[in-house]
């Protein structure tokens, strides 16, 4: 038979492929069967007649009858040997194994009475065990019962007829051959085409619910090497149904060739997932879809937390109300205590003469633009997206609807509640890989061809080395289909059979005469089919396959023992490593196995060592150890959750052909292949015991977390064959109770050494810089520490021994510790603490968090999730309890979910989680979300093609990929964004997309709102960019800008979402009407980075009035201060002028954080990020209104300080979400190192006057760096390349571009004068009298020589110089701003002004020309001019005043344990010098008395400034208490001379009557002439 006929038979009805056999299988298939048909033709030359002997010199030999579900078939039957009775011997477990998992026992309640003719079967056919129960125990009835839960249990459900694919198929399927048909089986794929022309195909199986196996052909050759494969489940309704785990059912059977029966089981009969789909049975059952506060079916608005909503009380807002019930919009002035059901009424009271029949509740505010609903006891100030408007200045527009009339379709339905829980939901949104096992009808077709060869060997006279290949190549053949995996019992039983080509040995039968005998070979048959079937029984227990060996029955219940009492030490023997790659054997030797006890990461006892072996050659490549593995603990001292974790080394050979050294082969090194992790004691707290087979994780560094998984994702990974002890009787571990007394103790009664000592331990806020010595002296006084709440995840992470006897204390001092806010106890959920009865603590206490603070530490709990022992755990029940009461939580969750199923360590673990979440949600979620992954698969394709081509293509493959966009929302009406569930889209607009010119080419995307009262939803689509850095760096932003609001400091941040959708992909929201810095500086030229202007000019362009140019300083000066911190802290690198931002309205906001925590760019071997952080003097400029220093940046410089010091109050809880992180895979973020970097910036161990000082010296250093503009500069240079074609040059003092058709037809322009600008420039503006067509009289605008020189530059970058007017020269000799110079410059530009608007058409009516003339707001005001600005300060405008009174200064003065402490802040209002400088001023104090001039201290001083900022710590020790009423400082402020004597600039004297120990007194003091007498 050719391939290609191969391939069209495969191509069935039901085609080979569902058998496990792919085309390539096949074609060797064919090869064999061509090879073994030559083989019988040589037999037949050389015997002749040998053939028939056998069955014709003892008569006719009787045939098996055929068994009921099986065809008949015509055997030779051999005699029965006289040994023990049938399946007797046969009925060993694996190496001990509980021998109540079998039911094969003849006379057994669960055996059929065999027929006589079928008691005839020789020794080697198994009895066939009749159709039993399968009862599984779910985790509650295993004898240890549920981790504490409200939920109540699950009532039982009717049983009826199971459709799922992952159920029991009660249908047994009637033989398609008639009883009397035969059929030719000398061709393998003859007789499979032959029986698949009578199969129907699967969809037709599928729709008729048949799900069982069918009788196969048996083949007499051997088939092909079957590699794992599976089918694809198919989802079916499945309501009422009960999981073959929990119910007992009827079981679709499968008999092999020899009598011995597959049974088909579900994918839940894997205990652990069976008793986690009944916590989720519970879980539902307490949560029905007719509880509508927990089933919704929409989305509600996030709420702020109380201590936000205190800060907008007595706000007042200005609502306005849209309805289908009245024509008009509604517009109220409300307070912002006022509730949501107060409004509604409001607007039901015009809308509505009669208000009787009325209920409020009925009606919903619905935001426009979004879909979400305000819920009617909320306040509006208490409402997310209230404050968001208040903040920006947004108007707040709401629809008032009826409850009834609101969709939801998102709601779970009583279907929904009536279906059983199951994994099987939504494969597809699982990413669920094809599961890596042989399918039972492959492996049935495997076992029929070993029988064949074992009846034929067993027959065999002659010719007996030929039978011999074809046995073992059988064995190989099923072995080969088990994973690869050769037992012991496997190698022995072939030990027995002399040497073959596929086998050479040296442990094999020499004397092939031995098997000349009948007796021997039966017995060889004998071993080697119940190592086989012992393998099967293994390999289906270790990959959960949809069939096994036996009838799965209930659990017995054995006698079980308390851990805490054995005191017999820990070991298991390890066999071999199986799979390994052939490449092994060549490039190393030594393989040899450590192993190791872990518990929180923390090793129980030293490694254990197995010896050095080499690759071997059996049937596969193999490391045999067969060696025995004790280690020196006791298993009563081991805790619950230890860890066994066996690491594979070998050493590296060198390289073939080189010249090894002498000596170098004891310097060779040693690598790490592979290593496996598994709990000690299983989900049900019973201690391991038996076969493991354990599929190794290739090694790779920096990796943090491990799976407790073994590697059975990768179908190449090595496996390794474990055997642990049995037992009589189960081993478990029961949780002790507490204590009843543990002792407690006032942290004041130590000793003052112990005090200090504690309190600096506890100061290190997280327990991963914890020495030993600290540990131990935590442990020791424990008793002393429960003052302080938030040292308990310190204190347990000290605690020496977790081991059963040592619980009780342990979990009474947890019982009498003060319960933990949820900050705290986020560092509970650490890899650290793996004690289920902690972790359990640690989610009660979680528990009281709202909804929406539990988003904000959503992504840390989803990773905490690995750190859990077992699948059903306390935080996977508060996950999906809460996801199930709130669709926000349940949208962010599936998507965090959905991102960790790339972590191929963890993903089988999230495929459950994920699983149960899209089982707990409801049908109509899990649409959504099935609409969700394919609109960000499209896009994620579109994005892919776009960058992938070339830049001048890429709009043109963009408009043709958005089309598949577009139809997309033809097949779905609407879908909801991952960024955001409120963002409801209906279509695309493909004309507003575009995307932007860098690396990464990200998509510009504009969707059409579903809502028709909203604008477009504008989003950034990225691929290519990990964006799970730029989610986490948001996310710590977002909660410390929350920590300042909380304070009542409001840093004005701008907050944006960010959604990681997948690794390489994901989505950004876009803010409006913001530039980056980049572009702004740019207005002014490339070395637009290098002047001060740019972005005073472009914020003043922006808000041309008074009012709205402070508004938007005061906005900048915040929100610049909270990005310098927010930066530093969490070390955000890379920072050019594109990824800095600035609304129009101020606030300024850092976007893109690929390199954060340190790990800076780099420009060869220079760091480009040198300052601490990006403050330069074009942001100082513009918060000082000039270029001098202001009282203003006093003001920038305390909001600094103050928002470092907040942030440092929490640390503990930076510490606590960044470390949970370690271990998702952020190549940033992946070991204490990178830790380290946040806890050494916000000092945690420092006063806040220490770090106040600190943080200033931050800020002058990064003002002073010159490499930040330098940095920028470049990028500038760097980005030209992508300068697009299409971007017009634009005027920096123009707010937007005027046209010819907007502004009508410039006729005439005429300088008429100049005026003087009373500003800091001291210039020269040019009046310009504009006269247009259509238009009386003129209109006068003033510009200034600068303007007119920008408007020259910009024109000459769009028009070649020959069609533009020469431009006056800029540089004159002398004063360049006297009058004289002004009326010159003033006939000049009257000559181009008359040229440009005679010049071509193309240049007369062009952008630039009518945005430079167009009349800005600042013409109505003569003598004013938009590059100026009036140096003001925020709060006081100081000026010299008449009298003695010379400036102030503020200080900080506090007094405590005999120490005098000042702090000199700032100084403000100094007086110039004489010669009009500013002086360099600095401050030095004395204390008095001090005739001896002993108290002297000094700061260091400031360099040309009146208003000099110091925040200097100057210190007087040893001040007796009672000597404090009777002092007074004396402060000079004096200017610092290079050649001449200092001079005085003001002084003041200040007593400290007033001062309270203990207390910190800050204030300003006003600073008089040396004449002044006042000591104030």
């Amino acid at each position: 038979m050719s391939a290609a006929q191969t391939q069209k038979d495969s191509e069935g009805p039901w085609g080979l492929d569902s058998l496990g056999l792919s085309q390539r299988e096949l074609v060797l298939a064919e090869a064999l069967q061509m090879e073994y048909d030559a083989l019988s033709r040589l037999k037949q030359d050389k015997g002749g007649d040998n053939q028939g002997t056998s069955s014709q010199g003892g008569g006719k030999v009787p045939t098996i009858p055929p068994w009921e579900g099986q065809r008949q078939v015509d055997r030779p039957l051999p005699p029965r040997p006289s040994l023990s009775p049938p399946g007797r011997s046969l009925l060993r477990g694996l190496s001990g194994s509980d021998l109540s998992l079998h039911h094969l026992q003849p006379g057994g309640s669960h055996s059929p009475q065999p027929s006589p003719a079928r008691a005839r079967e020789p020794i080697y056919i198994l009895e066939s065990p009749g159709k039993g129960d399968y009862l599984s125990s779910s985790y509650g009835e295993s004898g240890t019962p549920l981790l504490p839960s409200s939920e109540p249990f699950l009532p039982p459900r009717p049983t009826t007829t199971p459709r799922d694919v992952n159920l029991f198929t009660p249908e047994v399927d009637q033989p398609k051959l008639s009883s009397g048909e035969t059929l030719n089986y000398e061709s393998l794929n003859d007789a499979l085409s032959k029986l698949n022309g009578d199969l129907p195909s699967p969809r037709d199986r599928r729709a008729n619910g048949d799900q069982s196996g069918k009788p196969l052909a048996r083949s007499k050759t051997l088939p092909p090497q079957v590699p794992p494969r599976t089918y694809v489940p198919i989802q079916k309704s499945n309501r009422n149904q009960h999981r073959v785990s929990a119910d007992p059912v009827s079981l679709g059977t499968r008999l092999n060739g020899f009598g011995y029966e597959l049974f088909q089981v579900s994918e839940e009969r894997d205990e652990e997932v069976a008793a986690f789909c009944h916590m989720l049975d519970v879980l539902r059952s307490a949560y029905p879809c007719s509880d509508q506060s927990k089933n919704t079916g929409f989305v509600w608005t996030p709420s702020v937390g109380p201590e936000e909503l205190q800060q907008g009380l007595g706000v007042s807002v200005k609502v306005t109300v849209i309805s289908d019930h009245f024509r008009e919009p509604l517009t109220f002035t409300c307070d912002g205590s006022s509730t949501v059901d107060l409004l509604i009424y409001q607007t039901l009271c015009y809308a509505n003469e009669d208000l009787d029949h009325i209920d409020v509740d009925h009606y919903l505010l619905k935001i426009c633009g979004q879909a979400e609903f305000l819920q009617n006891s909320q306040t509006l100030t208490g409402l997310e997206h209230i404050q968001l408007c208040v903040k920006f200045d947004w108007d707040i527009r709401l629809f008032l609807t009826k409850r009834g009339s609101v969709n939801t379709e998102l709601g779970r339905t009583e279907e929904d509640d009536e279906t059983a829980s199951t994994m099987n939901h939504s494969i597809l949104l699982q990413e669920r890989p094809i599961k890596q096992t042989v399918t039972r009808e492959a492996l049935t077709l495997l076992l029929d061809t070993f029988h064949n060869e074992a009846e034929s060997f067993l027959l065999s006279e002659v010719e007996l080395v030929l039978h011999v290949e074809r046995l073992v190549q059988s064995v190989k053949a099923l072995c080969s289909s088990l994973a690869a995996v050769e037992t012991p019992d496997i190698t022995s039983a072939l030990n027995q059979l002399p040497a073959c080509p596929c086998r050479l040995q040296p442990r094999v039968q020499k004397d092939s005469s031995v098997l000349a005998i009948r007796e021997n070979r039966e017995k060889v048959v004998e071993k080697l089919t119940v190592a086989i079937l012992d393998l099967v029984e293994l390999y289906c227990s270790t990959f959960n396959a949809n069939f096994h060996t036996t009838v799965q029955s209930n659990r017995h219940t054995a006698p079980s023992q308390e851990a805490g009492l054995v005191t017999n030490v820990l070991s298991f023997s390890v066999y071999a490593a199986h799979r390994i790659p052939i490449t092994w054997a060549a490039s190393y030797e030594g393989f040899f196995l450590s192993c190791s006890l872990t518990h929180g990461g923390a090793e129980l006892c030293a490694p254990q060592h197995t010896s050095k072996q080499q690759v071997s050659k059996y049937l596969f490549h193999l490391v045999v150890w067969d060696q025995r593995v004790c280690f020196p603990v006791q298993i009563n001292q081991l805790p619950r959750e230890t860890q066994v974790t066996v690491t594979l080394y070998a050493s590296a050979l060198p390289p073939p052909g080189g010249v090894e050294e002498k000596g170098s082969k004891q310097r060779r090194s040693i690598e790490s292949l592979g290593w496996v992790t598994m709990p000690l004691f299983n989900f049900r707290h019973i201690l391991t015991c038996g076969r493991k087979l354990l599929g190794l994780w290739p090694s790779t560094p920096g990796s943090n977390a491990r799976s407790s998984f073994p590697n059975f994702s990768q179908p190449d990974s090595v496996i390794l064959q474990v055997d642990f002890p049995m037992s009589s009787f189960e081993v478990r571990f029961s949780t002790p109770p507490p204590a009843e007394f543990s002792p407690q103790y006032d942290f004041s009664r130590l000793d003052q050494h112990s005090q200090r000592q504690l309190q600096d331990v506890l100061h290190k806020k997280s327990l991963f810089w914890l020495t030993p010595e600290d540990k131990r002296l935590l442990w020791e006084k424990r008793s002393f520490c429960q003052s302080e709440s938030g040292a308990l995840p310190l204190v347990l992470a000290s605690a020496p021994r977790w081991e059963w006897a040592c619980l009780s204390d342990i979990y009474a001092l947890l019982r009498q510790w003060a319960c933990l806010n949820h900050h705290h106890a986020l560092g509970l959920l650490h890899a650290t603490f793996p004690d289920q009865e902690l972790r359990y603590t640690a989610v009660q206490w979680m528990d009281s968090i709202s909804d929406p603070e539990l988003l904000d530490f959503l992504p840390q709990l989803v990773q905490a999730l690995k750190y859990e022992c077992y699948l059903d755990s306390p935080l996977v029940r508060f996950l999906l309890r809460r996801a199930i009461g709130d669709m926000r939580i349940a949208h962010y969750l599936f998507w965090l979910l959905k991102d960790t199923l790339q972590d191929s360590q963890f993903s089988g673990r999230y495929q459950h989680l994920l699983a149960g979440l899209l089982c707990c949600v409801g049908r109509g979620l899990r649409e959504e979300f099935d609409r969700q992954c394919w609109l960000v698969t499209i896009l994620a394709k579109v994005a892919q093609r776009v960058r992938d081509t070339s830049p001048s293509s890429r709009q043109a493959i963009l408009r043709e990929g958005l089309e598949e966009v577009r139809q997309f929302f033809s097949v779905s009406s609407s879908c909801r964004l991952p960024l955001n569930p409120g963002m409801l889209v209906k279509a695309i607009n493909i004309q507003l997309c575009s995307y932007f010119n860098s690396n990464a080419v990200p998509l510009k995307l504009s969707f059409q709102n579903l809502d028709p009262l909203g604008d477009n939803i504008n989003v950034i689509f990225k691929s290519g960019d990990d964006l799970r850095q730029d989610m986490l760096t948001l996310q710590i932003i977002r909660i410390m800008n929350k920590i300042w609001i909380q304070e009542g400091l409001d840093m004005r941040m701008v907050i944006f979402r960010c959604f990681s959708t997948g690794r390489g992909r994901g989505m950004v929201e876009m803010i409006p009407q913001a530039e980056t810095l980049r572009k702004i500086q740019g207005e002014h030229g490339v070395t637009g980075s290098f002047k001060d202007r740019p972005l005073a000019d472009w914020l003043q362009k922006h808000n041309p009035t008074e009012d709205e140019y402070e508004k938007a300083v005061e906005n900048f000066i915040y929100s610049c201060a909270g990005c310098c911190v927010a930066t530093y802290i969490l070390g955000i690198c890379d920072r050019h002028n594109d990824n800095i931002m600035l609304k129009t309205s101020g606030h300024m906001f850092h976007i893109d954080f690929g390199k954060f925590l340190g790990h800076a760019q780099m420009f060869g071997n220079i760091k480009r990020d040198r300052a601490p952080f990006v403050f330069t003097s074009d942001m100082a400029y513009v918060i000082n209104g000039g270029d001098k220093p202001s009282s203003r940046f006093h003001d920038f410089v305390d909001l600094c300080c103050e928002a470092y010091n907040l942030i440092r109050k929490h640390t503990h809880l930076f510490l606590n979400l960044l470390g949970l992180m370690l271990s998702c895979g952020i190549p940033e973020l992946s070991n204490l190192d990178d830790l380290k970097y946040v806890y050494d910036a916000l000092r945690p161990h420092e006063s806040e006057a220490d770090a106040t000082m600190y943080f200033t010296r931050l800020i002058e250093s990064s003002l002073g760096s010159v490499a930040t503009k330098l940095n920028f500069f470049i990028h500038n240079l760097a980005q030209m390349k992508f300068a697009s074609s299409e971007e017009h040059p634009v005027l920096s003092f123009a707010p937007r571009v005027y046209t010819l058709k907007t502004d009508g037809l410039i006729r005439n322009l005429f300088v008429c004068r100049h005026i003087r600008t009373y500003s800091s420039s001291k210039g020269y503006a040019f009046v310009v009298k504009v006269e247009r067509e259509g238009q009386q009289g003129s209109v006068l605008v003033q510009r200034s020589f600068e303007e007119f020189y920008e408007l020259h530059s910009k024109l000459r970058l769009v028009f070649p110089s020959s069609k533009l007017p020469s431009f006056p020269s800029r540089f004159l000799i002398g004063r360049s701003r006297g009058e004289a110079m002004a009326d010159r410059r003033k006939d000049e530009l009257n000559g181009y002004v008359w040229h440009l608007v005679h010049a071509a058409p193309e240049v007369a009516q062009c952008d630039l020309i009518y945005t430079f003339f167009h009349p800005l707001q600042r013409d109505e005001k003569p003598g004013t001019v938009v590059n100026t600005l009036q140096s003001k300060p925020a709060e006081i405008c100081w000026a010299p005043v008449s009298g003695k009174v010379v400036g102030e200064v503020k200080l900080s003065i506090s007094y405590k344990s005999d120490k005098l402490f000042i702090m000199v802040m700032h100084i403000r209002g100094l007086q110039p010098l004489q010669e009009g400088t500013d002086p360099d001023p600095y401050v030095k104090l004395y204390l008095l008395p001090d005739p001896q001039k002993t108290s002297k201290r000094k700061t260091k001083a400031a360099r040309r400034t009146c208003n000099p900022t110091y925040n200097e710590m100057l210190v007087y020790d040893r001040i007796p208490r009672g000597d404090l009423q009777q002092r007074v400082i004396h402060l000079r402020v004096l200017g610092d001379g290079a050649f001449w004597e200092n001079t005085l600039l003001g002084e003041a004297f200040i007593p400290l009557k007033t001062l309270t120990p203990g207390q910190c007194w800050a204030d300003w003091h006003q600073l008089g002439t040396p004449s002044t007498d006042s000591t104030h």
